[in-house]
């Protein structure tokens, strides 16, 4: 599940890992974006989905949102029976591999100030610099499939400037619909001077983390020869079909 067709990034991963399993993606598009909402408001919507998800067979769900990953997971995890695997920034990854000791991390505004994040970040992060940036107008430039040009350009330069000035040589995508914009944020960051800067994208690291709860579980395997895709959007699907198209999804 995720607020909109962001989660796709981490499907494609899980679905290079486990290619011969069953999925039904949900998009809360018609509630995207989730950055700005309430945690209250962010719980209700994650355990409506669960439930139909759960009603639809699902064995274990993947939560491919930071945001509702930080508000809803642990809520989740206590009151349904299945498996849930989340997404939480590499913050952990980051600060191992940086040369500057200077870590940047994008992210939504709910993420940055939940304490899933802020535990993350101060376990892992502090034996070096760690320079934060709301990604503004990022999930909206996805949902609406404006992944290059003008404006995502200056888009993307408002949020990433203020982490290369910071010195920043590695930076964090802390939310599913960044990684869809990786060609333009390797674009922007090479014209201000930070082209030997690497983005780390956490969805790999999900997709391992997916592997191994059903092998722990005993779940899954489904036995085909290619993943079996559906998905469900709670408002307009014609960003998940671009999406798919244009990325090869």
């Amino acid at each position: 599940m995720d607020s909109g067709v962001g989660g796709l990034s981490v499907y494609r991963e899980i679905a290079e890992a486990l290619p011969s399993e069953k999925y039904l993606y949900y998009s809360d598009n018609a509630n995207c974006p989730y950055g700005e909402k309430s945690r209250d408001f962010i719980i209700q919507r994650a355990r409506q989905i669960t439930d139909h998800l759960i009603s639809e067979g699902a064995q274990v769900i993947a939560i491919a949102c930071n945001t509702a990953t930080a508000a809803a997971i642990a809520t989740l995890r206590a009151e349904y029976p299945i498996p849930f695997v989340g997404m939480e920034p590499a913050v952990k990854p980051a600060a191992l591999g940086t040369v500057s000791g200077v870590i940047g991390v994008l992210a939504t505004a709910g993420t940055l100030k939940s304490s899933k994040y802020l535990m993350n970040r101060d376990r892992y992060g502090s034996s070096v610099k760690v320079v934060e940036s709301v990604g503004r107008g990022f999930v909206e430039l996805v949902e609406s499939g404006r992944l290059e040009g003008e404006e995502a350009e200056s888009t993307v330069r408002a949020s990433l400037e203020p982490l290369i000035r910071s010195g920043a040589d590695i930076i964090v995508l802390g939310c599913t619909h960044y990684p869809f914009l990786l060609p333009v944020l390797r674009k922007v960051a090479s014209q201000m001077g930070g082209s030997g800067i690497r983005f780390i994208d956490p969805a790999p690291a999900v997709a391992r983390r997916l592997c191994d709860v059903l092998k722990e579980q005993g779940i899954g395997s489904e036995g085909l020869d290619a993943p079996d895709f559906s998905y469900e959007c709670s408002g307009s699907d014609e960003a998940i079909r671009r999406i798919m198209l244009n990325l090869h999804v």
